[in-house]
């Protein structure tokens, strides 16, 4: 019911929009693309809700990367539950403000184009409309807290897998256009798609089991006995998630948007900013090497600070258990660094894999393969199983109550 909800306010434009207008910015822009691609399609519409959880997903990723630095944010995360909650009150009311100023910057976007996406308004209009976007915002928040409290899975992850699976079709049947006059083409890209997508499972499942045992203590009479127990950390190989992608993404598309404003028109002669479009063109074999390279920086990046602001080391110290043939404490984290480092070297290699396939698949195939498309099917398939998993859980817990009673 909350993911109809979600389609329906999607559906919903600001005052005075030009649907034709916004078809044609969308078809030329790829980095409103990735914007929409997180509004779960409804940036595409101009609606209400266009900036979709966007704003709240950066504000979760400036606040990952702040705890570890700023010390009263880092005393708070390590309070346990309580300190976690003021971590999360604090990302939510960061996400206001990035949401006013991302709904502001998009709304004179779009009224600056030829013809405008948006007419003109008055200081109180637009007050009005970015206050508007604002309130969608949140509130596709609050509705995906709402499925991650009463429902199944990760709310916020389910909007955005909604939004994806909305517009999935549009995209296949794009392909099918595009192949018909290619059928092999298309039979390759179909092998390609489910290959990928068992690569996706293959790699999101995917750990390293790091040995741990436990010495305990247990009271028998008036003597002490020490038990020892054991069990496994599970390491992930793709410990970053999709993050990299967004990352690397979000840095390619900003030089060429950034140099589009100032680039000379179409006739004239070409000044600096036509250069930096042309290097940063999609089409150029250049702009997917940079972004593989990119993709491999940030999933490293990414997953140390991440590692790091664990601290498992600290954490199986105070709970008396260690890994064995590896002394506590320094030795442990020294030996955990490097696990993580070998590991992480096979998940930055397989996102940067998917970040590119796209063009290759392009390459391969003759058929033009939606830039975003790696990064949807990435989310579309982690949302996937790791709501199956919560249902199993949740069906595994049913049957014991059954049992119990």
């Amino acid at each position: 019911i909350i993911l109809v909800i979600f389609r329906f306010i999607a559906h919903i434009p600001v005052p005075g929009v030009s649907l034709s207008a916004l078809k044609s910015l969308f078809e030329q822009n790829q980095l409103l693309g990735m914007l929409d691609l997180f509004s779960g399609g409804a940036m595409r519409n101009f609606s209400v809700a266009a900036m979709g959880v966007y704003p709240y997903i950066t504000s979760s990723i400036v606040m990952t990367l702040l705890v570890p630095v700023i010390p009263k944010l880092q005393a708070l995360s390590q309070e346990g539950e309580t300190g976690r909650q003021k971590v999360n009150q604090i990302t939510h009311w960061l996400t206001i403000p990035l949401a006013a100023l991302q709904g502001w910057a998009q709304l004179r976007l779009f009224q600056g184009q030829t013809p405008p996406v948006v007419a003109q308004t008055d200081v109180l209009g637009t007050i009005a409309i970015v206050a508007t976007m604002t309130a969608g915002t949140m509130f596709l928040v609050w509705l995906g807290e709402l499925i991650t409290e009463r429902g199944i899975g990760n709310g916020i992850s389910i909007i955005i897998f909604g939004g994806i699976v909305a517009g999935f079709l549009q995209m296949v049947g794009e392909g099918y256009i595009a192949g018909q006059t290619n059928l092999s083409g298309l039979v390759v890209y179909v092998v390609l798609s489910v290959l990928i997508i068992t690569l996706i499972v293959v790699f999101t499942e995917a750990h390293r089991r790091i040995p741990v045992q436990y010495a305990r203590s247990q009271m028998r009479g008036t003597r002490m006995y020490r038990q020892s127990g054991s069990t496994h950390i599970p390491l992930r190989v793709n410990m970053a998630g999709m993050i990299p992608l967004i990352f690397a993404m979000s840095v390619m598309l900003f030089p060429g948007q950034i140099a589009s404003w100032f680039a000379a028109p179409p006739g004239a002669t070409p000044n600096f900013a036509n250069t930096i479009m042309n290097l940063f063109d999609s089409t150029r074999t250049l702009y997917w090497a940079l972004y593989f390279i990119l993709v491999l920086a940030f999933a490293f990046f990414y997953t140390l600070i991440i590692f790091q602001q664990q601290d498992l080391a600290k954490t199986l110290q105070q709970q008396g258990g260690f890994v064995p043939g590896i002394r506590p404490g320094e030795p442990t984290r020294t030996y955990l660094n490097g696990v993580v480092t070998r590991i992480t070297t096979g998940g930055a290699l397989f996102l940067a894999f998917v970040a590119v396939m796209p063009f290759l698949g392009q390459l391969v195939t003759g058929i033009k393969v939606l830039q975003l498309s790696s990064t949807g099917l990435l989310i579309m398939v982690g949302v996937a199983l790791d709501t199956l998993k919560q249902l199993e859980a949740q069906l595994l817990m049913r049957k014991y109550e059954g049992f119990l009673r």
